[in-house]
């Protein structure tokens, strides 16, 4: 049985994980009879936003307590878990992924990446485990890969500005639709563009579904 990690950002399209696709993802790994370990950084998120209204709160919030809403309280800190304990990774995204794992939504393809979820991702990548990105978080990944010196492949949909932050890094970004999945099968990394295109929940759950399928193929025991 792989173990699988997964890595949420909070909870919430536009201040943490996207819901959808951390329920498709933790769903798709179920089915195939994974074992699942959840996990978040254990520390304050960018900002809180009201769903309803788009407006910012002010009271703070903790991406590990939100993300554990998700996860129903199964879920550790990321900085508690490294790459030898893994299968493989995957990454759901959302604009708060942006803001939380990394700063891309401030700063641009000149983004950072939080030490404990790009220490992780380079374990994964380094041992020549698959790793899963969607949505957003193949920009991140795509960073992670330029502090490495590595080349690589990932999608950022058919969105230009996205694609061009890609390419920025030195990462190919090859354009693809919300069901689609593109494989940079030199370093196993597996990525969809889930919301970046998707027009419904039944698109991003097509493509996810894929990605996991894709992940778990990869997977070398």
């Amino acid at each position: 049985m792989p173990k699988i990690g997964v890595v949420l950002a909070g909870c919430g399209a536009q201040d943490g994980a996207e819901i959808h696709e951390s329920v498709i993802t933790l769903l798709a790994l179920d089915r195939t009879g994974a074992d699942v370990r959840i996990m978040a950084p254990d520390m304050d998120q960018f900002h809180v936003i009201n769903h309803f209204n788009g407006e910012t709160m002010e009271q703070p919030r903790n991406i590990l307590v939100e993300a554990s809403r998700i996860a129903r309280g199964n879920i550790v800190p990321v900085g508690t878990v490294n790459g030898d304990e893994l299968d493989a990774l995957i990454f759901p995204g959302g604009t708060g992924m942006a803001k939380n794992l990394f700063d891309y939504a401030m700063t641009g393809p000149n983004c950072n990446v939080i030490s404990d979820v790009e220490g992780l991702t380079r374990d994964i990548i380094e041992a020549g485990k698959p790793l899963g990105a969607i949505c957003i978080a193949p920009v991140m990944v795509a960073k992670v890969l330029q502090n490495m010196g590595r080349k690589g492949k990932v999608t950022g949909g058919c969105n230009e500005q996205i694609n061009t932050d890609i390419q920025t890094m030195g990462i190919e970004a090859e354009q693809a639709g919300a069901k689609d999945i593109v494989v940079d099968e030199k370093n196993k990394i597996v990525s969809t563009p889930a919301y970046v295109e998707a027009n419904s929940i039944m698109e991003v759950a097509e493509g996810i579904e894929k990605l996991v399928s894709k992940v778990l193929e990869m997977v070398e025991f």
